[in-house]
């Protein structure tokens, strides 16, 4: 057996291998994903079903107020968590997938720039022109595809922390909301007595 097809060969299996990574990525995704929403689904059963007992012990307006407003803050904060855990599992999924992709595109700069030294060694004379041109292709293109690569990771990085800047910010207005609610139900009750 030749070299070429011996190549051929281990580039098609090592293009199986990716694939298969690529869906078990997305496979562990999308079970990261489900079972964070069972979780999410039988909590929040849970939770329902003790919030009733309590809401049926109520007695009076200002605990009512009170009740309610306890409410809110909770609710605020589990679904920040919840936006931010979802979040969480697609950006380890699309870091996953990023690094298959760099891993392949580093394979086949690395396959391309193999083949340019094979043509060089087997080249007629008068093509080193030819030859060198092609390697300053290659060379203009790995350049530029590392510097769109930093950049995405530049801004994918800008983009995480925004997110948990705005995360940190929405906790903290939910909080102070429900602090305000507070206050006021205490306020009410001690008027009312």
């Amino acid at each position: 057996m030749s070299a070429i097809p011996q190549q051929v060969l281990a580039s098609q299996k090592a293009s199986l291998d990716k694939l298969i990574a690529v869906q078990g990525t997305f496979l562990e995704g999308f079970e990261k994903l489900v079972d964070v929403n069972l979780k999410v689904v039988k909590a929040t059963f849970d939770e329902v079903a003790q919030k009733s007992h309590e809401a049926i012990n109520v007695k009076d307006p200002q605990e009512a107020l009170a009740f309610a407003s306890a409410l809110t803050q909770p609710n605020a904060e589990k679904a920040m968590a919840y936006g931010k855990h979802v979040y969480d599992i697609v950006s380890g999924v699309q870091s996953d997938l990023s690094k298959l992709a760099e891993e392949q595109i580093a394979n086949g700069q690395q396959q391309v720039s193999e083949a340019i030294e094979q043509f060089a060694k087997n080249a007629p004379t008068g093509s080193e022109s030819a030859v060198a041109l092609l390697k300053s292709s290659l060379a203009t293109v790995t350049s530029a595809y590392e510097s769109v690569a930093k950049a995405s990771r530049q801004a994918k990085e800008a983009a995480e922390s925004n997110i948990a800047a705005a995360t940190n910010a929405t906790f903290k207005a939910a909080s102070d909301v429900a602090e305000a609610s507070s206050k006021a139900a205490t306020r009410g009750s001690r008027r009312s007595a």
